[in-house]
């Protein structure tokens, strides 16, 4: 028997100080490091490598584990077996950290192969290879590009064993079916480093739709392909057997899954039987006008919703192609979910061509007023390989920055056509500062407990991550987690080795900082919440956001501070078109 070490490893990015961002509970577990690890341990089960290897499978996820490539050699060395790493799920501002991981690897003569979003999205889109991916691949590093179902894993398992990677396995033109393939799946030790314990599960993969900012429809392409709901069952009771019961389901749009009402109905038996899940999903603007969905999918389970608005000027969901996205029917559809106690969480992008300072403040404010959501994830509108914005900038030569470790969506990486660099990043700092200050924070408690929501410790909880996480680490909520580590000896290639006096008195400086500071946001929200509990009128509340929508409080207002002439023009033809069926009443006028 001969001994073979399966390495498969998630890397993280570095942050703005050059150390690998990390932490000791992080947030968002990797369903590409589960699903490659599903795939994997089928492949081990059927015997695909053969009845004289003896693998061993590490699976490590660098965001809340430390990665060691000293010791991986040092163990390959000793062992006498052989070795071969995966760098797994691979996103474009983790390709220099994946790179700098394989490095000293390669020198010793481990074989190393790379896959994930950042080298399909290049090969699927560029003209050639890019600079980093080419640098790669002069240190012997593999690529492999589309998805590993179907058996596909098998053949990079046996030429690791051999020593034989081939440069690149390409299968992007033919993307595997998903029904009846091997399921995501990681231990429940691995699981448990994430917080609240989330498992990850996909059931679709692909996009029908054609936003020029998104690299999925070029890597998973365009034709929707599912599990089953055996599948399914199968993900929740190997779960549930390693006591996890919580889930994030990273399809894209589960709304615009053609199945989903078979899966959740399957939920729903399983329930019967006593085995409940807790769900965050995503899904889209239009998810309130698919008939039952919102209804049945909360009663399995569903509590945190994430939805795309994106932005709220229909010009710049235009200039993007996103135009699934309707602005009139956003405060209906979070209304509808709404009706149910979940938390709402939405993505808006800033930086549109149609942008300017001033336009993405009254926005934000806009967003504020009308409509219900508990919390925001703001990303500069970004380039990613992978994408036609990419492709075209590229072709065009237009500038991007070279540092594929900024391309996180919390950095600008590209210049705008009409604000200046310091305005489109004071406009990112201004959105998110003024959508979590304390007044907007209070209004969204008084909602919640008005709305008779059930969420409220979650709520509270996830304002105090979003809020935080970018004003004391720089980085998104869905990077962030709990206690930051950091560790002196893995900083970036090329910056300076810090002094060790001056580096741990800074990094417990800010480990303290940063702890009492989320506390004390903590303990101001919980005394309002508390307060507002105890307010016999807390039911009375009432404002504009969650105000039933009739033809005083029409969903259209939204519109009202579209500041582009093509908008001003549709504006003003609509509100010609409303006047002339619903002349304005004094209580209609007098609200703004």
């Amino acid at each position: 028997m001969t001994r073979y070490d399966i390495h498969l490893i998630k890397p993280t990015r570095y942050d703005d100080d050059g150390y690998p961002l990390q932490w000791y509970r992080s947030l968002i577990p990797s369903n590409s490091l589960a699903c490659v690890a599903g795939l994997v341990h089928d492949a081990i089960a059927r015997e695909a490598l053969g009845a004289n290897v003896e693998p061993h499978v590490h699976i490590v996820d660098e965001t809340h584990t430390m990665v060691d490539p000293d010791r991986m050699i040092a163990r390959h060395r000793q062992g006498g077996g052989r070795t071969v790493v995966f760098l797994v799920g691979v996103q474009s501002n983790q390709f220099p950290r994946a790179v700098d991981i394989a490095r000293p690897l390669r020198a010793a003569g481990i074989p190393v192969a790379i896959g994930g979003f950042h080298v399909s999205g290049c090969v699927s889109m560029l003209d050639e290879m890019p600079a980093d991916l080419k640098e790669a691949q002069a240190l012997g590093i593999s690529f492999f590009t589309g998805e590993a179902e179907e058996g596909r894993i098998d053949e990079v398992l046996r030429d690791g064993f051999d020593d034989a990677l081939k440069p690149i396995y390409d299968h992007l033109p033919d993307a595997p079916g998903l029904a009846g393939q091997p399921t995501p799946f990681l231990e429940a030790d691995e699981i448990r480093r994430n917080i609240s314990a989330y498992a990850s599960l996909d059931l679709g993969r692909g996009c029908p739709f054609e936003c020029s900012f998104c690299s999925i429809i070029n890597v998973q392409g365009r034709k929707s392909r599912f599990r089953t709901p055996d599948d399914l069952e199968k993900i929740v009771r190997e779960n549930a057997a390693n006591g996890i019961s919580r889930f994030f389901l990273t399809d894209d749009n589960f709304a615009r899954n053609k199945n989903w009402e078979a899966f959740v109905d399957r939920l729903l038996l399983l329930r019967k039987q006593g085995l409940r899940v807790r769900m965050a999903v995503q899904v889209d603007a239009q998810a309130h006008k698919t008939p039952r969905f919102i209804e049945k999918l909360c009663a399995v389970g569903a509590d945190q919703i994430f939805i795309g608005l994106e932005n709220i000027n229909p010009d710049n969901l235009e200039s993007v192609k996103k135009r699934q996205n309707k602005i009139e029917d956003y405060r209906k559809t979070i209304l509808a979910w709404k009706r149910y106690s979940v938390v709402i969480i939405c993505g808006y992008i800033v930086g549109f061509p149609n942008d300017t300072r001033e336009s993405i403040g009254r926005d934000i404010e806009t967003l504020k007023r009308e409509l219900a959501i508990d919390m925001i994830y703001l990303n500069y509108l970004t380039p990613l390989p992978g994408s036609e914005d990419h492709q075209r900038l590229t072709r065009q030569g237009v500038w991007m920055d070279p540092d594929m470790n900024r391309y996180d969506l919390s950095h600008r990486v590209t210049h705008h056509p009409v604000m200046s660099d310091a305005e489109w990043e004071g406009a990112y700092t201004d959105a998110h500062r003024a959508f979590y200050d304390w007044s907007h924070m209070r209004t969204i408690i008084r909602r919640m407990v008005a709305m008779k929501s059930t969420k409220r410790y979650t709520t509270l909880i996830r304002l105090v991550l979003y809020r935080e996480a970018v004003r004391l680490e720089s980085v998104a909520a869905l990077e962030a987690g709990y206690g930051r580590i950091r560790r002196r000896r893995q900083r970036r290639p090329g910056l300076p080795l810090e002094n060790p006096l001056v580096f741990y008195t800074r990094h417990w400086w800010r480990f303290v900082r940063s702890g009492a500071t989320a506390l004390v946001t903590y303990g101001r929200l919980y005394r309002f919440m508390v307060k507002t509990q105890r307010d016999p009128k807390r039911f009375d509340y009432v404002d504009d956001a969650i105000r039933p929508i009739s033809e005083d409080n029409p969903e259209a207002l939204i519109a009202a501070t579209r500041a582009t002439p093509i908008s001003l023009k549709r504006q003003q033809r609509a509100a010609a078109a409303h006047a002339d069926h619903h002349p304005p009443t004094e209580a209609a006028s007098g609200t703004r």
